[in-house]
């Protein structure tokens, strides 16, 4: 069973409101071993006027303060990593290393919530573009910040955009974008990095994790290893969210273990 969750966001990050000692006590509740908070920081985000405080910045020394507490209280009772969420964008690559080398993070996803700094959640990044062409875009700017910034561990929601597509995933499949896909997952595959299977697809409707399905048997047929496992839960109902469907799947697919990191290197678990 899938018994770590390594994404996890508490009111360290602007768009949650719960306590980290609330997420803590439902993943125990849950029976998890390990979990991982993974707060979000996604420097030059466009901030609206009147919603200054979603900014996606997170106060570190404050995080890593209070996440020691709760590591030392509930010792014996569950495994407390400490994680970031890096919003990517090439030209943040410097800024993101000088913050990692300040802190002694477990685990660092790298993502995608801007592409040259606009925000798929808006629906004017659909504007004047089909939704196909976003989506590569999208996928595009991926790649540029793999090889761009090295640091991270697991790379998070590789579609995330599908989430706010006009039409969602309604006419979105891995075949229909496979060479920029193959692209990110072979980069991952030598770059030595994860895939994050994020089940967060499912509370948005989806019927499916980020990745879809496909994506992750084509990472599997590329000979990707390194699977790392993250609900994105803001509260704690959604915590371990669907996990046992992935548990499922990975087994049909072949697969013996998922990844959690400490100290940002791999460990694997057994499913």
């Amino acid at each position: 069973m899938i018994l770590s969750d390594c994404h996890i966001h508490t009111n360290h990050s602007s768009d949650s409101d719960t306590a980290m000692e609330s997420m803590i006590l439902a993943a125990i509740h849950k029976g998890l071993k390990t979990i991982c908070f993974t707060e979000h920081l996604d420097l030059d985000f466009p901030v609206d006027k009147g919603n200054e405080a979603l900014n996606f910045r997170v106060n570190i020394p404050e995080y890593q303060r209070e996440l020691m507490m709760m590591k030392e209280k509930y010792s014996g009772k569950i495994e407390i990593l400490f994680g970031i969420e890096l919003g990517l964008m090439p030209y943040l690559a410097p800024r993101y290393e000088r913050i990692i080398k300040e802190f002694s993070f477990d685990f660092i996803i790298g993502s995608s919530h801007l592409v040259d700094g606009a925000d798929p959640y808006q629906p004017a990044f659909f504007q004047n573009v089909s939704e196909d062409e976003a989506y590569y875009h999208y996928f595009e700017s991926i790649v540029e910040n793999i090889n761009s910034f090295k640091s991270f561990s697991s790379y998070g929601h590789i579609d995330y955009i599908v989430r706010y597509g006009p039409n969602r995933n309604t006419d979105y499949s891995y075949h229909k974008f496979a060479d920029i896909l193959d692209k990110i997952l072979t980069s991952l595959i030598e770059n030595g990095k994860a895939l994050e299977i994020n089940t967060s697809g499912f509370r948005y409707g989806l019927m499916q994790p980020h990745p879809h399905f496909d994506i992750i048997k084509r990472y599997r047929q590329l000979h990707g290893e390194l699977i790392t496992i993250g609900s994105d839960a803001h509260t704690p109902e959604y915590i371990g969210y669907h996990f046992k469907k992935i548990d499922k799947f990975l087994t049909t697919l072949g697969y013996k273990y998922y990844t959690i990191y400490k100290n940002n290197s791999p460990i694997m678990i057994n499913i």
